[in-house]
């Protein structure tokens, strides 16, 4: 297993969780600037069966990307173009916040 824990710039904690042999983890930040993500084995057996090598796979999405439209259309039962609507929207927003962070 895995524990991931995520800081945000200014060093305080985000997220901190314990996972299995699979996991997957969302946070959102709330302040702009470097984020830290710590990942630590909480695994003995690992160390004496794989010679203390670990294989971590990293999907990193930010911004709307990280959005499952088809998930939020079935759920608030949006119409197409609602739907395109919300997208577009997240884009703008996200726009700004790069923008933003540039400055």
């Amino acid at each position: 297993g895995m524990h991931v824990e995520v800081k945000d710039p200014d060093g305080k904690v985000v997220m901190s969780r314990q996972y299995g042999s699979e996991g997957r983890f969302t946070f959102t930040s709330h302040t702009p600037g470097e984020h830290q993500i710590c990942l630590h084995s909480n695994s003995t057996r690992m160390a004496l069966f794989a010679g203390g090598k670990l294989r971590v796979h990293l999907d990193i999405q930010v911004g709307e990307h990280t959005n499952n439209y088809p998930e939020i259309a079935a759920k608030d039962k949006l119409t197409e173009l609602q739907l395109r609507a919300r997208q577009l929207l997240d884009q703008v927003e996200q726009i700004q916040k790069e923008q933003n962070y540039q400055r």
